[in-house]
């Protein structure tokens, strides 16, 4: 069947680069609005081996925009919910499930130099640097997202290097915390931003702990839950996984 589910994608790209592409080891840290289109993304073009990282469970204020979020998957766990729904796309692929939070104490647990592509969309400002710092130390290639919260305009939302990345809060916040320690990631790396930054209509009726760092904006150290819109997130999450792709076929 593998053969089939993916002809259109060797129609495309030929034999030898779907073979490639089959060949990769992916890992994303954070499926939430953004992670999880992009792990939908990285399988239906032929990822074999993928590995997802996230602690969260489904809630209820997820169901607007992230993939494995329904009324039926509220209160299980992120992982379990996505692998699912992943081996019903490709039930041959190799993915690998973990709740887990990506922190000093677990980093080198989850070997990330034996991948070849890291995903950074996690939900702390001081874990999302120390992945950063972390991945460019590696033979990895690292994509990073930055913040997707309080954006609509699909129009604005565009790639660039790191330390180009203008109007988001988060880089911001990110380059501040790597100038302060003065521990810098080793190499340059992508990430999918958005220029464009809005405000809330609305009025909060909650406090939600469970939200991605890629979904909030950032000011100083205080994590704010922001509004965020599914086409917004999901398109974040695909741009990041056509960099792997391009990656991919350009080597």
């Amino acid at each position: 069947m593998r053969q089939e589910i993916f002809s259109r994608t060797e129609l495309l790209l030929g034999k030898e680069t779907t073979t490639a592409i089959a060949n990769k080891r992916v890992i994303i840290f954070g499926v939430g609005g953004v992670g999880s289109w992009c792990a939908e993304s990285l399988v239906r073009s032929g990822i074999q081996h993928l590995t997802i990282v996230d602690s969260d469970h489904v809630c209820a204020t997820n169901i607007n925009r992230q993939l494995m979020a329904t009324t039926e998957t509220v209160g299980r766990p992120k992982v379990e919910v996505l692998k699912e729904r992943l081996l019903t796309i490709n039930p041959a692929a190799d993915i690998n499930a973990l709740q887990q939070v990506y922190c000093a104490e677990t980093a080198t647990s989850f070997h990330i130099e034996t991948y070849d592509y890291v995903i950074d969309a996690i939900d702390s400002l001081d874990n999302k640097a120390m992945l950063i710092r972390h991945a460019c130390d590696t033979p990895a290639t690292l994509f990073a997202s930055m913040g997707a919260a309080l954006k609509m305009d699909p129009l604005k939302i565009d790639i660039a290097e790191f330390w180009k990345v203008k109007g988001c809060p988060l880089a911001k916040a990110l380059r501040q915390k790597f100038k302060k320690s003065k521990q810098f990631p080793s190499k340059k790396f992508k990430c999918v931003y958005s220029e464009e930054l809005l405000e809330n209509k609305g009025i909060g009726t909650f406090q939600e702990t469970t939200e991605t760092l890629a979904e909030h904006d950032w000011h100083a150290a205080k994590v704010h839950t922001n509004g965020t819109i599914a086409h917004t997130t999901a398109i974040f999450g695909f741009m990041l996984a056509g960099l792997v792709i391009q990656d991919i076929i350009k080597r």
